[in-house]
C-alpha cells in the first residue's frame, strides 16, 4: 500500500446536504422544512419542554424529597471483596486502590459493609464500619481499626 492509495473507510465520508438548490435536487422549494409555520421560519421552533402553553409535564409533577447537604459520602467496600488480600495483611484505603477494588476515594473516606463472607484474617483500616462488617472481620480473626 502506498500513500496515494489511501482512502477513507466506505461510508465514513458523506457529502454535505445542499438545500434550496432547485426542485431537481430533492431539497428545493421549502428545503425539507415542510409547509409554513413556526418550524419553517428562520430561528423557529419552541424550547425543549414547551407544550404549546399547556402546563408542562415538569411543572405538573410534584416535587419529592430533599438532598441532605450534611450527609457524609463514603466509598463503600463489602467484606467479600477483601478476600483478594493475603492472610495477616493490613488493608488500607490506599491498598484497596492499588488492588483495583476502588477507582477513587470519596472525601469522607472508605466504609466497610458486611455483605458476603470473609475467609482471611486481616487488619482492616477504614473511616467507617457497619456492625455486621465488624462482626465478620473479628469472627475471621482479624482487627478493624477506625482511622
Amino acid at each position: 500500500m502506498k500513500l496515494h492509495e489511501l482512502k477513507p473507510a466506505a461510508g465514513s465520508k458523506t457529502t454535505e446536504r445542499r438545500v434550496g438548490r432547485g426542485l431537481g435536487s430533492g431539497l428545493g422549494k421549502q428545503s425539507g422544512r415542510g409547509a409554513k409555520g413556526q418550524n419553517a421560519r428562520s430561528g423557529g421552533g419552541v424550547r425543549p419542554g414547551f407544550e404549546g402553553g399547556q402546563l408542562p409535564l415538569y411543572r405538573r409533577l410534584p416535587k419529592r424529597g430533599f438532598k441532605n447537604i450534611f450527609a457524609k459520602e463514603f466509598t463503600v467496600v463489602n467484606v467479600s471483596q477483601l478476600n483478594l488480600f493475603d492472610d495477616g495483611e493490613t488493608v488500607t484505603p490506599l491498598t484497596l486502590l492499588d488492588k483495583g477494588i476502588l477507582k477513587s476515594i470519596e472525601d469522607n473516606g472508605v466504609r466497610i459493609l458486611g455483605d458476603g463472607e470473609l475467609k482471611k484474617s486481616l487488619t482492616v483500616q477504614a473511616q467507617g464500619f457497619t456492625k455486621t462488617a465488624l462482626a465478620k472481620i473479628e469472627a475471621a480473626g482479624g482487627k478493624a481499626e477506625v482511622i
